[in-house]
Order: structure tokens, then sequence, then C-alpha cells
């Protein structure tokens, strides 16, 4: 990647042989690709290292620390933080290169394009779901939450056009599984009150208000699955 500031796209991951070729390949174009694994039994650091990944180990520190030790381990200061089940798309990734040429701002959102089962979903607040993926590591940094982490930074931010692909649940039961994590993850003290309505507002706020009913059934689906991650928070 000829650019006036080099990047690195950083990856944390734990057991991904399913998805880390992928998502390595998509970040090929970059000047350097590091993966922090905390300690997969699977081939997840071999197929990285033999796609060109430099793989460091570190013990699970939750995933705001995890992603923050990711980006100190980086060789440069421009970096993009991309997740194993993520893909960078030709279209964003000549976006990157074209900002990174003389960069406007400091930190910059990328827009995220879910696919639940295989399908894009447009609809119920998951599009254009932005987080801040791509910045410069002397002014923004990840904060040190467990779960639902997020980077901060003081400086005013810019939003991409190109949105990446985020290959979140192959199945309902995949779903299910990685929300009764987050769900525990979550660390609130259970909320009889909050257990009893919640549920309710996140359905109504997904399916009515975010126009999820426009995804059909899938968008009812997912509205229904995320009230029922909304329960597990307050009750756990």
């Amino acid at each position: 990647m000829a650019t006036t500031n080099p990047l690195s796209v950083v990856l944390i991951t734990y057991n991904e042989e399913k998805h880390i070729a992928d998502a390595v390949k998509s970040a090929q174009f970059a000047n350097e690709i590091l993966v922090l694994d905390s300690g997969s039994t699977d081939r997840t650091c071999q197929i990285a290292a033999a796609l060109g990944a430099k793989v460091e180990q570190q013990e699970w520190l939750g995933f705001g620390k995890q992603k923050q030790r990711a980006v100190a381990l980086s060789e440069n200061d421009w970096v993009f933080v991309l997740d194993a089940d993520e893909r960078i798309t030709k279209a964003l990734q000549e976006e990157i290169i074209q900002v990174l040429e003389t960069p406007q701002y400091s930190a910059y959102f990328v827009p995220r394009l879910n696919y639940f089962w295989g399908k894009p979903i447009r609809h119920g607040g998951l599009y254009p779901d932005s987080t801040i993926r791509l910045f410069d590591r002397r002014k923004a940094h990840f904060d040190d939450a467990p779960v639902h982490e997020s980077v901060h930074t003081a400086e005013k931010t810019g939003t991409l056009a190109s949105p990446m692909e985020h290959l979140a649940y192959e199945s309902i039961e995949a779903f299910i599984t990685k929300q009764n994590r987050y769900s525990t993850l979550h660390h609130k003290k259970p909320n009889r009150l909050k257990a009893l309505f919640n549920p309710c507002w996140t359905f109504f706020k997904l399916y009515i208000i975010k126009r999820g009913f426009l995804d059909g059934w899938d968008g009812f689906v997912i509205a229904r699955l995320y009230a029922q991650y909304t329960f597990w928070k307050y009750v756990k």
C-alpha cells in the first residue's frame, strides 16, 4: 500500500479458523496485518501467519483492553480495527487509501452492512451501524469496557461512505449463543422492572421505529431476538 500514512490492520482472535482467512485476505492491501490471539486451540494462528499476518499472543483482557493492546503492538500510527467475521470490501479499501493520502480527521466512522443467516439487513437500526474503525492511535484509543467497547477521541471525526461487511450470525442458534455470552459479560445488577419493560421497548424500537418490518420475517425475528437479549441482561 503506497500512501503517505502507512496502515496497520489489527484483529483480535480466539478460535476463528473458519473466518480468519477471508478477513486477512480482505486486509492485504495494508502495510501490516497484526493478529493478537488469546490462546486459540484451532488453526487460527497458522492460517493467519501463512497469509502474511504478524501473530502475537495475549491472555484475554476483555474486548476494550485486548483491542487497545493490539493497537499498541502495531507498527504504524494509523490503524484499522477489524473483527475476524468482518470483511473490508474493495470499495472500502480504495476509500481508505484515498483518505490516508491527506487525512482531514484523526478518526473515521465506518459503516457496517450486517449479514444475518446469509442475508444483508438494512433496517431495524442495523445499518449503517457505524463505529470508529480507522484512526490515528496517537489521538484516539479504545476504552476498557469488557464488552461493547468503543474508540474515544477528543478530535473531530469523519465518516467513510463505503461499508465493510459483517457476517454477524450464521444461524439463530449462533445469535443465542453469542448474546447469552454478552449478557453475562454485561455486569449489570438484576433489575426486575427493566427486565419486564425494556424488552418490549427494544422490540418496538427495532421493528417499528427503526422499520425492521421492511426486512420481512427476518426483521421480525431479529427484533424478537434482541428483545430476548435485553431480558437476559437484566435478569442475570
